[in-house]
């Protein structure tokens, strides 16, 4: 068996630049690259007839995450994060409270700053898809 190394976190947007804007400008990655994928072989891999997708590529302190805009454009799908099937990224910040004193006004959280039983502080927000962002640290 080959030996496994990790690609990318994969996240599916409604709109690339939106998004792009969002994790550069809010969260401070670099955009590394942007490229279309389509045709036959392409669809048939990710079991969507006629799929095209817009990709970017973001570097988060050595992990790559990959946006991703297809067309056709499925059904939003929300779940509770306790549901198998469930996402998040998780970024590691230096300090919690300072990091969302400094988000923009339209950017909600999903609460409060939290210390956890474990001593872990902690925040969840959500990208302009809903796609949810744990940021955790000091």
């Amino acid at each position: 068996m080959t030996d496994l190394t990790a690609h990318h976190v994969g996240l599916t947007v409604s709109n690339l630049d939106r998004a792009v804007a969002f994790y550069r400008d809010t969260l401070g990655l670099e955009v590394l690259s942007r490229f279309e994928v389509g045709g036959e072989a392409f669809a048939t891999a990710v079991d969507v007839d006629g799929a095209s997708g817009t990709f970017a590529h973001l570097d988060a302190d050595g992990v790559r995450i990959e946006l991703v805009e297809y067309d056709p454009e499925g059904p939003a799908s929300t779940s509770a994060l306790n549901q198998p099937g469930a996402c998040h990224v998780g970024f590691a910040v230096e300090d919690v409270d300072a990091f969302v004193a400094g988000l923009p006004d339209d950017i909600e959280t999903v609460s409060e700053p939290r210390t956890t039983e474990s001593g872990t502080r902690l925040v969840f927000l959500r990208d302009p898809d809903g796609n949810r962002i744990e940021l955790l640290g000091g």
